[in-house]
């Protein structure tokens, strides 16, 4: 009966796995009830390792290289030397081929603001997405923890516990960079070493090596942008409060002109026409002046607006007036004057168009 069942029995001389771009990191070769061929051939190409697994077990690792498979090659499996007794094989095990180049661009990104402490603002959320490159470096390892007996195992059944490793170091790395809130986004590639060196070694226990790591973006949340806008228009001047606010000035004089241009088109009200002309001689004339004096002394610049709205002559033209009354409303929006100062003055210069 056993020279029957040794007759039926299909040896397997050659064992190959050529990979074919599917995104398989671990594959079984298919045994389907054969056995391996006595002095048969093990081919592991560059890129792969092969392990051989032996009722249950892992009995050896193969890198690159050809192979005679003998009891000597297999030195774990000598005591299968049954090759005389009944004509049984003594290589009874599975083996399994894995991919160990490296799997690049594959993707992180934060679903949800991630909420991280930050020494200047506190507790903040922000979403960052990039991706990373990994690899296996170590076969048995990745084959006891991950793959098992899976006779193909994926890069996309792996995706979403790596992508896990990666979001849930976030903080870590931020906190490790030790670089301001604020700056994140022009530090991404110190934010993303950080990010590889804390996520690191969750790869390593699972038989893997994070190769590289990139943050393609950082978003903060809006009103920290506000914020870092500021920052950096506050580096194109110097950090000179004056020149700041002259930069503040200038980017507002075209929002400033389409909301004024805006009023003056409803045509309801005598303020809402004086806005409609929008920015008037004398208002160039005061604005040219604060640009020139940075807007040092703004207080009396106040004042001496006031004070020519206060003793503006009975035959003053209206578009003066108008003019004159568009600036203190601005002078009112950047806190310069009060309601009650404003409202005063605007009364005043009413009168004069009557």
């Amino acid at each position: 009966m056993a020279l029957m069942d040794f007759i039926k029995k299909q040896f397997i001389d050659i064992l190959e796995w050529t990979e074919t771009g599917d995104g398989t990191l671990a594959f079984r070769y298919p045994m389907a009830g054969n056995e391996i061929q006595y002095g048969g051939s093990l081919t592991v190409r560059e890129s792969q390792m092969a392990v051989f697994v032996n009722e249950g077990k892992v009995a050896d690792v193969f890198g690159p290289g050809m192979y005679k498979l003998t009891t000597q090659t297999l030195p774990v499996l000598t005591y299968l030397k049954n090759w005389d007794k009944l004509f049984q094989s003594p290589f009874k095990s599975d083996v399994y081929f894995f991919s160990t180049r490296q799997q690049l661009d594959r993707r992180w990104g934060t679903t949800q603001p991630v909420t991280i402490r930050d020494k200047d603002f506190g507790a903040v959320r922000l979403r960052a997405f990039g991706n990373y490159a990994y690899a296996i470096a170590d076969p048995k390892l990745f084959h006891t923890t991950v793959s098992g007996t899976t006779a193909r195992y994926t890069i996309e059944d792996l995706d979403g516990q790596l992508r896990g490793l990666m979001l849930q170091h976030i903080s870590d790395a931020v906190a490790q960079s030790g670089v301001p809130f604020l700056d994140l986004a022009a530090n991404q590639i110190e934010f993303a070493r950080q990010l590889q060196e804390a996520t690191a070694p969750e790869f390593i226990k699972l038989g893997l090596v994070l190769a590289s790591v990139t943050v393609q973006n950082v978003s903060l949340p809006e009103e920290l942008q506000k914020i870092l806008d500021q920052k950096i228009g506050m580096g194109m001047v110097g950090g000179d409060m004056g020149k700041f606010m002259q930069y503040q000035t200038a980017q507002a004089i075209p929002k400033f002109a389409e909301g004024a241009a805006g009023a003056g088109g409803g045509g309801g009200s005598v303020v809402g026409d004086a806005m409609g002309l929008g920015a008037g001689v004398a208002l160039g004339q005061v604005m040219a002046q604060q640009l020139s004096q940075g807007l040092q002394g703004g207080g009396a610049a106040a004042a001496q607006a006031a004070g020519a709205a206060a003793a503006a002559p009975l035959g003053i033209k209206p578009d003066e007036v108008m003019a004159t009354l568009e600036k203190l409303a601005d002078l009112k929006a950047k806190g310069i004057l009060t309601e009650e100062e404003f409202a005063s003055k605007k009364a005043e210069l009413l009168k004069k168009l009557v």
